[in-house]
């Protein structure tokens, strides 16, 4: 609770880091923030090559919006993906990025991993105006979902905050934390549905059966993914044109309470150390 006082009282110093963050970041380029959208689009167009021109894997058509273009539905998967995985790598180094500023004077330190989330944040929503465009000229009934898009990029967002201070923490005393989080995030990502319809590993998993004379499946396991429920609720707005399932964003809003709590309480337990050990 102190923690959470501490951070509403330092709101403004928070919107100032968010705007040095994002005004810097591609200061003295010739595209300027244009740079944000190439990762994105080099991803959408790599993948799109491989998985359906290559390995012809076809997700079902969106339902009701019967969209059925692989491109844009493999955007509305990898949008709030690579927000999360941007975010995570970005508070994971806030701290130690930071640390002639924590040295010299005192703010709450939790400032620094919630302005990094801010700043890809600011990213994510120029991707998404264009990805936005995208859908609407083909037919989308997006705008009117927009406002259910924005509830779960919250809960997104709250989640990689979550996630992020207890890194950040973590990364300050093994500064290998950092190097290793890159390689778990490729993994997560597929793991996650987002190059790849779900649908694969449900047939996989039926194909298998039970694991270990268990109740469990494959696809049992395979739902435990936060991020599976996430990019699920991204899609059924964004692609499907319809509202999430209520299970889905009950788990997402359940995954978010978990990484708060265990953030805040790993953040306050070292927070005043950081300095010492910085």
């Amino acid at each position: 609770m102190h923690l959470l006082k501490e951070l509403w009282s330092a709101r403004e110093l928070l919107g100032n880091l968010v705007l040095r963050e994002t005004r810097g970041q591609y200061k003295r380029t010739v595209l300027g923030r244009l740079w944000s959208l190439v990762n994105p689009l080099a991803s959408m167009l790599i993948y799109t090559f491989i998985f359906s021109v290559v390995f012809r894997i076809q997700p079902e058509p969106g339902d009701p919006s019967g969209m059925n273009i692989f491109p844009l539905w493999l955007m509305c998967g990898l949008l709030p993906w690579g927000f999360f995985a941007a975010s995570l790598n970005a508070t994971a180094t806030s701290l130690l990025a930071n640390a002639g500023l924590i040295s010299k004077v005192y703010f709450p330190r939790a400032v620094l991993p919630i302005a990094a989330v801010g700043t890809t944040g600011m990213n994510w929503l120029i991707e998404m105006s264009v990805l936005t465009v995208a859908l609407l000229v083909f037919g989308s009934s997006i705008l009117i979902w927009l406002p259910g898009v924005l509830l779960v990029m919250l809960l997104l967002a709250l989640f990689a905050i979550g996630l992020g201070m207890a890194l950040s923490i973590v990364n300050v005393h093994f500064r290998d934390t950092q190097y290793l989080l890159s390689i778990l995030l490729q993994l997560w990502m597929y793991l996650t549905p987002i190059i790849y319809p779900a649908t694969l590993i449900r047939d996989l998993s039926d194909r298998v059966g039970n694991l270990l004379n268990t109740n469990l499946t494959i696809y049992d396991v395979y739902t435990w993914n936060p991020m599976y429920h996430f990019v699920s609720a991204f899609r059924q707005l964004m692609y499907d044109n319809r509202w999430p399932d209520s299970q889905n964003l009950l788990i997402c809003a359940s995954w978010t309470a978990v990484a708060l709590i265990l953030g805040l309480w790993v953040f306050g337990r070292s927070e005043k150390k950081i300095a010492e050990i910085l």
